[in-house]
């Protein structure tokens, strides 16, 4: 029987390599930074053309490489980094593993010039899929420039599996972001199809943020530092009051290499616990120093991952050291236990003499049932109560809490097919047709109906209304606009145009009128007929919309268009604690009825509760 078990040739166990290290265009961006900070480059630029499908070029001036490394650098396994096993327990550069230039090099057409600082001629080198067509001395500057072109040009099957664009530009922001938030010291630049997108000089961490970010991100930062036996932590957190729904401006850096825990993130978030809503999240930028020996590194194909010697201890640090931060800063309040609150009031400069006892007034004449209505509804309201709880009997009303039992029944009652409403409203603002409502909390809307009543919620209720409707908006593009008098500019972060762009289209049908201006920057010239109302903010509109997209795209994993109608729903939705008159909750009501699903709100919630009068007949032992 003949031997089947072979050796798989070098070019197909690269490709093999790649599909681990090499996912979209954006893991090669991230080794190729990787290798000029290793390199001690503290001059970075990243040139990027179709999203990195046509071309990726990073230009160092680091220490560059001799024409035996040049060429090395190109086989599996090849690094500088690593000499023994234990090695793997000391490491401190960002790449180790001698993967990453041979797994590109199979899947796209590399071209790579380099030049140490002491040789005259650097080397020039052109790969295609593992093979090597040419090596020649060449005049190039210090340091490395390697270009990666047509990526995936050989297994086409990968290169359909890349997302749009736009998509996947915004992993190659992701990528350029946490290099650069971990390399502050270090000048970087990022063109894309011959724009300039970042142009970051050498900052500390404060500075690199708000380049990133936006000159607002200057106020929303505290400082959090903390120095142990274990780690030493540094970086900045964010004010609670900028939390976002969705998790996207929070970075861990360990010894300065980006990781993904969600063991670290839950200490952060529990920091931040009732200072926040629980679909809110924090902003962070965090860096752990801690001793190469005590952790692994090695452990995920992309390093993303690090396994620990002791994170239990590292988790409290971590938790104590944002807490207290959040304290320092007057974020949290702080209560002093050893004081008696009791003889707080007391500690003043005035002599005993001045400190007058508390003391309370009242009117001995008040007659609750006075009044400009009509006393019979608030009698016969009190004369349903007991003698023991103040009704009837000729007890005083000011022995007993009138005001509170008053409360109760005026909003309790219910007369003749309709809830207790102030007479003026029900004579002479509505038609007889319309239902009397009746908002409790400014929350609910409460209706009778022939077995009992209904309770429907506002919030929910305009979420569904408004979702529905933009839906439609969407798939016959017929969304009508609004003009604005005077038109609002937005500016968006880099990830958040990119994601913009990719939405114009569907924005506009929704009926925004929308234009590019400039870098990073849109105009808002309209917004939908339906949000029409006085006091719309163009620009925070615009903002929650698309900060609510990306919310809904990562927790439900919905289309395009559907997540742009949920975002868009949920931001112009009517809040809870909104006061509504007769008319609007009628209109509300038909318009929820009129709906294709309106016992559901649009997170799968119910809109509408009934209770009946047998239930109401329970709780009153009938």
């Amino acid at each position: 029987m003949s031997d089947i078990i072979q050796l798989l040739p070098d070019s197909v166990a690269n490709q093999i390599a790649a599909g681990e290290v090499v996912q979209r265009p954006a893991s090669a961006v991230k080794e190729l930074l990787e290798n000029a900070i290793d390199a001690g480059a503290n001059k970075i630029q990243l040139i990027v053309k179709d999203a990195g499908k046509a071309l990726i070029q990073v230009i160092d001036n680091g220490s560059g490489m001799s024409v035996t490394d040049a060429r090395m650098c190109f086989e599996r396994h090849a690094t500088s980094k690593v000499r023994k096993a234990e090695d793997l327990f000391a490491i401190r550069t960002m790449g180790f593993r001698g993967e990453a230039m041979a797994s590109i090099a199979a899947i796209a057409q590399v071209e790579m010039k380099t030049r140490k600082h002491d040789e005259e001629l650097g080397t020039k080198i052109e790969i295609e899929g593992s093979v090597f067509v040419k090596q020649e001395p060449v005049a190039t500057p210090e340091g490395t420039s390697i270009s990666i072109k047509n990526l995936f040009y050989n297994t086409p099957a990968r290169r359909n599996f890349l997302k749009s664009n736009p998509a996947e530009m915004r992993h190659i922001l992701d990528e350029f972001q946490r290099v650069t938030l971990a390399n502050p010291a270090i000048s970087f630049t990022l063109h894309h199809d011959g724009v300039e997108i970042y142009r970051l000089p050498s900052s500390v961490l404060k500075q690199r943020i708000v380049h990133l970010f936006g000159n607002n991100y200057n106020e929303r930062l505290i400082p959090v530092e903390e120095e142990t036996s274990i780690i030493n932590l540094k970086g900045y957190i964010g004010k609670p009051e900028y939390a976002k729904k969705t998790r996207g401006e929070q970075f861990f850096f360990v010894n300065n290499r980006f990781i993904k825990d969600p063991y670290l993130n839950h200490a952060v978030n529990r920091a931040y616990e009732e200072l926040l809503q629980d679909d809110h999240f924090p902003m962070y930028v965090l860096f752990i120093d801690i001793d190469p020996a005590n952790i692994d590194v090695n452990v995920h194909p992309t390093k993303t991952e690090i396994k620990y010697l002791d994170e239990k201890s590292i988790y409290a640090i971590l938790h104590s050291a944002v807490k207290r931060s959040l304290g320092r800063f007057n974020i949290s309040p702080t209560i002093d236990f050893d004081q008696e609150t009791g003889f707080s009031g007391m500690i003043t400069h005035k002599s005993p003499e001045e400190i007058v006892p508390p003391s309370i007034s009242f009117n001995p004449d008040f007659n609750p049932f006075a009044g400009d209505k009509p006393s019979t509804t608030r009698e016969s309201a009190y004369a349903s109560f007991p003698k023991s709880y103040g009704g009837g009997g000729g007890i005083s009303p000011s022995t007993k809490n009138w005001g509170s039992l008053y409360e109760i029944a005026n909003h309790a009652e219910v007369e003749q097919g309709a809830l207790d409403l102030p007479l003026a409203e029900t004579e002479h603002q509505f038609s007889p047709v319309q239902k009397q409502l009746m908002q409790l909390h400014n929350r609910y809307i409460i209706s009778q109906i022939k077995s009992g009543l209904m309770l429907i919620d506002q919030q929910a209720a305009h979420e569904r209304i408004l979702y529905e409707r933009f839906t439609l908006h969407l798939e016959d593009r017929k969304g009508a606009s609004q003009q604005s008098l005077f038109p609002q500019t937005v500016t968006l972060s880099p990830n958040d145009y990119e994601l913009a762009k990719s939405l114009l289209e569907d924005i506009k049908s929704l009926g925004f009128e929308v234009r590019e201006f400039g870098k990073n920057t849109l105009v808002i010239e309209g917004i939908p007929v339906d949000l029409g109302g006085g006091n719309v903010n163009e620009t925070q509109l615009f903002e929650h919309l698309i900060e609510g997209f990306k919310n809904s795209q990562q927790e439900l994993k919905l289309d395009k268009r559907d997540a742009l109608a949920r975002s868009m729903a949920r931001n112009s939705a009517i809040k809870n604690g909104a006061a509504l008159g007769q008319e609007e909750m009628n209109t509300l009501i038909e318009q929820l009825f009129a709906c294709k699903t309106p016992n559901f709100s649009i997170s799968g919630k119910p809109v509408i509760q009934t209770i009946g009068l047998a239930e109401l007949d329970k709780k009153f032992d009938k």
